[in-house]
């Protein structure tokens, strides 16, 4: 029986390395993107020159419209989600003195509001199948204070709660949610910091070095596994120690 994951912001970095272990373990996987449609593509190209089932969908996971048109898009090429990963997210520094309206809506919309759409979406089979796995990307600051990272901060501890009580509430239907919460993680974002500022982090995760999308992706897959399957309601630090 097919196997259906989808990925919010797989176009690349985390995502990217999710999606393409899920494919690897024999999910056919929907890969969401909200700008890059040529790195999505590009991906979904890769994936089924491997043999791989893959499609790339378009939406702005903030927008509830959108995220349901998505959905059923990927319902209808691929059949009903039932591993959902809620990766897409923004971030930024700045002081909050300085926080804008525009800003925080902007991070809620996106971080905790796209996790809320999504769910919402691809809620209802699971419901009526009785089955299904949600994972929740959040961040060692979901558990950590971040200094000058406030409003991401509160997004991804928002994204922990939401794992732990919707865990609680769909757990008599047999439908699993967990949440990851990674370290440092050598992509792109995190290269925009400067090589100051990367080898400082390096020095102050215990394992000496950043981790990789590889590293996210592995959790992933093995969380979504039958493996896990009598694990719900956690968060999994994949952060090198550094907040042990």
């Amino acid at each position: 029986m097919k196997r259906v994951a989808l990925v919010t912001g797989s176009s690349r970095g985390i995502g990217r390395g999710i999606a393409l272990q899920l494919a690897q373990d024999g999910w056919a996987v929907a890969i969401n993107y909200l700008q890059q449609k040529e790195k999505a593509e590009a991906l979904v190209e890769q994936l089924r020159s491997e043999g791989c089932e893959a499609i790339a969908v378009q939406a702005d996971v903030s927008n509830r419209q959108a995220v349901r048109k998505m959905v059923a898009t990927v319902e209808a090429e691929l059949g009903p989600v039932e591993l959902l990963v809620n990766n897409a997210g923004v971030a930024g520094q700045g002081l909050f003195q300085d926080e804008t309206d525009e800003q925080w809506d902007h991070y809620m919309g996106v971080n905790l509001g796209g996790a809320r759409n999504t769910i919402q979406a691809v809620l209802p089979h699971m419901l009526h199948e009785k089955r299904g796995c949600i994972l929740n990307i959040s961040s060692m600051w979901g558990l950590r204070g971040a200094s000058c990272e406030v409003t991401y901060s509160c997004t991804k501890a928002a994204l922990i709660a939401l794992t732990r009580s919707l865990a609680l509430e769909l757990a008599p239907s047999h439908i699993r949610v967990n949440c990851i919460a990674p370290g440092v993680i050598h992509t792109d974002m995190v290269r925009g910091l400067g090589e100051e500022t990367l080898t400082g982090l390096v020095e102050q995760t215990p394992l000496g070095r950043l981790g990789t999308p590889e590293d996210i992706a592995h959790a992933a897959a093995f969380l979504a596994s039958e493996k896990a399957s009598f694990i719900t309601g956690q968060v999994l630090s994949v952060d090198g120690g550094f907040i042990v």
